[in-house]
């Protein structure tokens, strides 16, 4: 890992994560910051996830179809997403112990890492839904 300075471009792009207290895009980042600081560029933001990602100060959240997502909290831990909205959360949860090691490797493949995303529907989501039924049932 080089040794980078810090900057404020990427102290703002560290804060921004800390402070919108969820696991969040690149862009909701960028939009974040656009508020306060209308001149910074969305490549400097970017550039900043993928640095702070680097030095092990944020974490990335591969999501399949759909955007990738970043994480203040370091540790190895769960997350779900809601298949209505695309909200991820933690999942609170022990870490499963040696799930690496566990793994029954029939196909020669160096495991190096996992990340588990569980699908659900989250609250807002299924309370909408609850409300757009109780809406239904009144026209009938």
């Amino acid at each position: 890992m080089t040794n980078r300075r810090n900057t404020i471009q990427k102290d703002l792009v560290r804060n921004a994560v800390y402070e919108m207290k969820k696991h969040v895009t690149a862009n909701e980042v960028y939009e974040f910051i656009k508020e306060a600081y209308p001149t910074i560029g969305k490549g400097t933001v970017y550039r900043n996830l993928d640095i702070l990602i680097e030095e092990g100060a944020l974490r990335k959240i591969e999501v399949p179809d759909g955007p990738n997502r970043f994480d203040f909290t370091l540790n190895n831990h769960y997350h779900v997403r809601c298949v209505k909205c695309g909200d991820i959360s933690d999942v609170d949860m022990d870490e499963i112990p040696n799930l690496l090691e566990r793994i029954h490797n029939t196909h020669g493949i160096k495991f190096l890492d996992y990340d588990i995303l569980f699908k659900g529907i989250c609250l807002k989501c299924r309370e909408k839904e609850k409300e757009e039924l109780h809406g239904q049932k009144g026209n009938v």
